[in-house]
């Protein structure tokens, strides 16, 4: 069964390895199509890396809008169909993008079946068109991959009528692993508090510099990642006298986040609900955990499932 997978994903290294799994199935020949970089709204660019590739083919591809989530897609899809004569399109991408009704109409043409997957945890009014991109795409896929059962009850209140497979965050256990044993902590040696993710003002960021102004002085922190807040954190650290406890580090790249995980003495993630956004199940949790890193999160029913006793 030939199947394509559209994907923006796949860019960073340490997602391919779910398509080696995917491929080893006998009854699969596994295409990925992907641009060759992805620019994201933190500012960063992420360039693809082809680190894990057995098993499948992988196709890159222009797009064309890279890094405006809502409008991009891909200019050479139907060369690119007419190439792999699909019998599955996987499309990598939620329902309200124009990337998807793009794919999905083209399946329609072929009589393709396709799936989208989703990730909105919030019911959202969205204006034309993509509310029509939306609507199309529910009238034709068969089947959807939600990342957790809130995502699922959305897809149900806005009108999807198909199949609904629930499809957690899952990490790649050889990947994010400790590599060396956790040394006890010397007295008043210094104690990471570690954050991974995009420095915007949903995930809490700020409250960390404050934290940090009223812990003891061995206590910094570590930011990882990159985004608009960068400026705003570092005036804040000299207000409040860390600015010497506090770090950053923005180009890591995604193999690199275990080696960064292991130094840490915690990692948090503090995210801060509004109207219109809610944390799903962070990646960077779990990934953490599988570093054997203590995670401090948010009281989010989601993450309380995905972290139990483990933070």
């Amino acid at each position: 069964m030939r199947v394509l997978m559209i994907s923006k994903t796949f860019v960073a290294s340490t997602s391919q390895r779910k398509l080696e799994e995917l491929a080893k199935f006998n009854d699969i020949e596994l295409t990925l199509m992907t641009p060759a970089y992805w620019k994201s709204d933190d500012g960063s660019k992420q360039v693809l890396e082809p680190l894990y590739t057995n098993g499948y083919r992988m196709i890159v591809t222009p797009m064309i809008f890279n890094g405006h989530f809502h409008i991009y897609y891909y200019p050479q899809l139907k060369k690119i169909f007419r190439e792999v004569q699909p019998e599955i399109l996987h499309i990598d991408e939620e329902p309200y993008n124009f990337a998807t009704f793009q794919a999905m109409r083209l399946a329609q043409q072929k009589r393709i079946p396709a799936l989208f997957v989703a990730w909105q945890n919030i019911y959202r009014d969205y204006p034309p068109p993509f509310r029509q991109f939306e609507q199309y795409n529910y009238r034709h896929a068969k089947l959807a991959l939600a990342g957790n059962l809130d995502v699922a009850d959305v897809l149900k209140r806005k009108g999807f009528n198909g199949p609904i497979r629930i499809l957690p965050l899952s990490v790649e256990p050889k990947i994010y692993q400790r590599i060396e044993a956790r040394s006890r902590r010397a007295s008043g040696a210094p104690f990471t508090i570690g954050y991974v993710g995009r420095l915007v003002e949903p995930k809490g960021v700020t409250l960390l510099v404050e934290a940090l102004s009223e812990l003891p002085d061995f206590c910094r922190v570590v930011f990882i990642g990159h985004g608009p807040m960068k400026g705003e954190l570092e005036e804040l650290a000299k207000r409040l006298n860390v600015v010497d406890r506090v770090s950053f580090k923005e180009a890591i790249p995604p193999q690199n986040v275990p080696f960064e995980m292991q130094k840490m003495g915690v990692h948090v993630l503090r995210s801060l609900t509004r109207p219109n956004w809610l944390e799903q199940v962070r990646r960077v949790l779990i990934e953490a955990m599988a570093c054997e890193t203590p995670v401090i999160r948010l009281s989010s029913s989601k993450i309380r499932r995905a972290i139990r006793k483990a933070g």
